[in-house]
Order: structure tokens, then sequence, then C-alpha cells
């Protein structure tokens, strides 16, 4: 299973997971068979807010899940529409949170979840 996790600056397995999806300026997906680890740059990251292209953030590269600190319904309901589930981060690096994710530990994102902008009382609450 390839998990995909936004993150402001790549270590691999100890990169600490972004607080936002949409912004982070790469992703580090790993292969949880053998621990693999790969990096994308994001080339969506600046756009306004509930206009980003979430599947154009992945150069092509197909991932099954993804792991967030925060989204917003517009990204996840696209996510989820492309068979990509997607689950609220619980710790700081990806290695804790793919330990987690194995054990079924982490929620799944839901629409009562996500966030509702940025800036001016917009609600991010991550």
């Amino acid at each position: 299973m390839k998990v995909c996790f936004p993150v402001e600056i790549e270590k691999g397995m100890e990169s600490e997971v972004y607080g936002h999806f949409g912004t982070a300026p790469a992703f580090i997906v790993v292969e949880t068979e053998n621990n693999e680890v790969t990096t994308i740059n994001n080339n969506d990251q600046h756009h306004e807010h509930g206009a980003c292209n979430p599947l154009k953030k992945f150069n092509g590269r197909q991932i099954d899940v993804l792991v967030v600190g925060g989204i917003g319904m517009g990204a996840l309901n696209i996510l989820n529409q492309s068979g990509i589930k997607v689950f609220k981060a619980q710790a700081p690096t990806v290695h804790e949170n793919v330990a987690l994710l194995k054990a079924g530990n982490l929620p799944e994102f839901s629409s009562q979840h996500t966030c509702a902008g940025h800036g001016h009382g917009g609600g991010c609450g991550h």
C-alpha cells in the first residue's frame, strides 16, 4: 500500500507531517510492504483556498492512502471519489503515523472535520 504524507522538509520516515494538505511543499510516499520512501514535489502548492487540484499534487503517481493534519472538503471529496482514503495524522512523524495506520489507529477524515478556510475566522482546527 502506498501511503502519502504532506511534509515541509523531507527527512524520510522521520519527516514531520505538515499541517495542511494543500500548501505542503512536498509529499513523502511510503510503500508499507518494504518501507521504501519516495518524495514528490507539490506541483499545485500556490492556489486559492478551495481551488486546489488534489490529484495534480502527486505528479501522476498513484497513492492508496493520504495521512494529513488538515484538508479542505473539496479536496477530501475529490480524493475519496478517486478511491483514495484520507486519514487524520495522530503523531508528529511519518514513521509514527505509518505504525498507527498499520495498527488501525488512525481515524478516517469526514466532511465534519475538514478546514473551512484560512484567516479571518476561517476555522482550520489543526
